[in-house]
């Protein structure tokens, strides 16, 4: 799958953000000297292919005041990780949600869910709801809490 130089500069382009302002797509069809219709058409076929997998916003929640965040860790019934899972990725305080391998016999966690809020008391609050709807499928649950600021970016291309 390769990016033609037209896919490449508006990814180029477009790697830290959108622009913050109201036409933020004609902004960036102005700087490549596209047509704004022509970069929205791209992207989605850059979404279409693969190539590119979401243009979503990302806000900081620290700056929200969403200071206290863990990472909950669930040791979860293989046969219904799948479907508990996605009920989990839906509630609005989860972020993201993934499962990944167990590191037996110390790391017995598959299901991981971010959980974000304005204390440590309202993420385990938002834990137990977690807790609630794993119910009987949950063998054990932990919470690991952020204590720095880590820059989170995505993948960005060289200039040529």
């Amino acid at each position: 799958m390769t990016l033609d130089s037209v896919d490449r500069r508006i990814v180029q382009a477009t790697q830290a953000g959108l622009p913050l302002v109201t036409e933020p797509y004609a902004q960036v069809a102005a700087t490549l000297g596209l047509t704004e219709s022509e970069v929205i058409a791209r992207l989605a076929a850059m979404q279409d292919r693969g190539v590119i997998r979401r243009i979503a916003l990302a806000p900081n929640h620290y700056a929200l005041g969403m200071t206290a965040n863990g990472m909950s860790v669930w040791d979860v019934d293989d046969d219904r990780i799948s479907e508990l899972g996605t009920q989990i990725g839906t509630l609005p305080f989860v972020t993201h949600c993934y499962q990944r391998p167990r590191a037996l016999p110390e790391w017995p966690y598959n299901l991981f869910a971010m959980l974000h809020g304005e204390s440590r008391s309202e993420v385990q609050e938002k834990q137990a709801q977690v807790a609630a709807i794993l119910g009987n499928a949950c063998r054990g649950h932990d919470i690991l809490y952020s204590t720095r600021i880590l820059k989170k970016t995505g993948l960005r291309l060289r200039d040529d």
